[in-house]
């Protein structure tokens, strides 16, 4: 059986042709049969990929051939079956989505915070510790003491912010999220409202757990992930929790217990929430997808579990 390799990536660089640039990096990616999703927007690349080995080297390569990508990071993991379709590549107005025009972290971003160093953060009584993550994420998981917005998108942060300095009086500002990316865009929002200690994690969450010993983490529960794993633990081993095909949200080991959930139907949280023509739909797509899966096929219909 194949073993795949899956490379989860952002770079904000100033891209202001990205739209030209489309064609060209579809036909490089298109000759290493790597599958997935690309964003490229003014402010940079986004995606993530999943190939074999000697695909993922050859697309990283192709990658890295955009304007200051040269020194382009990624995470990986491992999928024992290929997690994505096709290949998209998708032209977008953030690589990252926020809405707050101006804001951009190529021109002004917070000041990173190595793993090892983020301990003193989540202990400094003048500072305010902010997980910028949506509501499901931190559900199953975040660090002591962290403020959580409870948004339920990327795009409610700034209205939540606006409203949480007026009752914050602390100096400091220190974020996190899952691999770092949002709180670049949160950390450049921050710097636009005059905010000037603003910190974040550097390389988020996940590089934290996979740096820092369990017996010193500050983590409690698991990490979700946009990948097939879900979710993640200490030293990034794979978590317990599954996500449900309907509404997305991670699912429990108690979710699954519940005679609410069906596999790729419905789960706890959004069971009451499906019509009778979703609940046909779904139970449909999950039908097919266990057929394709006897065959050895992907189903068309096989919901993706995120893009990073």
């Amino acid at each position: 059986m194949t073993d795949y390799r899956v490379a989860a990536f952002y770079k904000f660089t100033p891209l202001p042709d990205y739209e030209s640039r489309k064609a060209a990096l579809e036909h490089a990616l298109a000759e290493t049969d790597v599958r997935g999703t690309i964003l490229l927007a003014a402010e940079g690349v986004n995606g993530t990929i999943a190939g074999t080995d000697h695909e993922i080297d050859a697309a990283l390569a192709a990658l890295e051939q955009l304007p200051g990508c040269a020194d382009l990071e990624w995470k990986e993991s491992r999928a024992p079956e290929m997690p994505f379709f096709r290949l998209k590549v998708r032209l977008k107005k953030e690589i990252v989505t926020m809405g707050v025009p101006g804001v951009d972290p190529n021109v002004a971003v917070g000041n990173y915070v190595n793993p090892e160093d983020w301990n003193g953060f989540l202990d400094d009584p003048d500072t305010v510790v902010i997980d910028t993550r949506n509501d499901y994420e931190v559900s199953i998981g975040t660090f002591d003491g962290a403020v959580n917005p409870e948004t339920a998108s990327f795009r409610d942060f700034p209205d939540w912010f606006r409203k949480f300095r007026e009752t914050n009086d602390k100096a400091k500002v220190a974020m996190f999220c899952t691999g770092g990316i949002r709180c670049e865009k949160a950390t450049s929002f921050l710097k636009s409202e005059g905010i000037d200690e603003v910190f974040h994690l550097k390389g988020g969450i996940l590089k934290y757990l996979e740096t820092v010993p369990a017996e010193d983490s500050r983590w409690h529960g698991e990490c979700f992930v946009f990948d097939q794993r879900v979710s993640v633990k200490h030293g990034l081993e794979p978590g317990d929790y599954d996500q449900c095909h309907a509404c997305k949200h991670p699912v429990s080991t108690d979710d699954m217990a519940d005679p609410r959930y069906e596999p790729g139907i419905s789960c706890p949280r959004c069971h009451g929430t499906l019509t009778d023509d979703q609940k046909r739909r779904f139970a449909e797509r999950q039908k097919q997808m266990q057929l394709a899966r006897e065959r050895g096929e992907t189903h068309i219909g096989a919901p993706l579990k995120g893009t990073g």
